[in-house]
């Protein structure tokens, strides 16, 4: 009885990790398309942050960033940033003409959600 008291809490803790696995993308094919990006965070669980964002990943390698600003001096900005999927997780440009990339995890993709890990936790919808 004893031993199974402590062998309770590593199981537990077990399931959790394995509950929260990353999802490992075969190709681009699984994330192509219009995302609406609307929080982001520090943490998985911490406070979010509402943006207005949308991230359309084109099939031939480019990241088409449009962020909205209703209240600066531009209505729209767009930049347009290379990726690649690669080791199961997405390579992006940190900037564009600059070759620095930085990887994002996707730690949870479930019908039109998705949660990247990247210097930030980024949530999307699929649109």
């Amino acid at each position: 009885m004893n031993r199974c008291v402590k062998i309770l809490p590593l199981v537990a803790i077990f399931f959790t990790l394995s509950a929260n696995a990353d999802v490992q993308l075969k190709d681009n094919s699984e994330i192509l398309g219009k995302w609406n990006l609307h929080d982001e965070a520090v943490t998985l669980t911490g406070q979010k942050k509402a943006i207005t964002q949308e991230w359309d990943f084109r099939p031939d390698g480019t990241l088409m960033s449009t962020a909205s600003d209703v209240a600066g001096r531009i209505s729209e900005l767009k930049i347009a940033i290379k990726y690649s999927i690669e080791n199961g997780e997405i390579k992006k440009q940190v900037a564009p003409g600059r070759e620095k990339y930085e990887s994002c995890k996707v730690i949870e993709k479930e019908g039109p959600n998705m949660i990247l890990k990247c210097a930030y936790f980024f949530f999307l919808t699929k649109k």
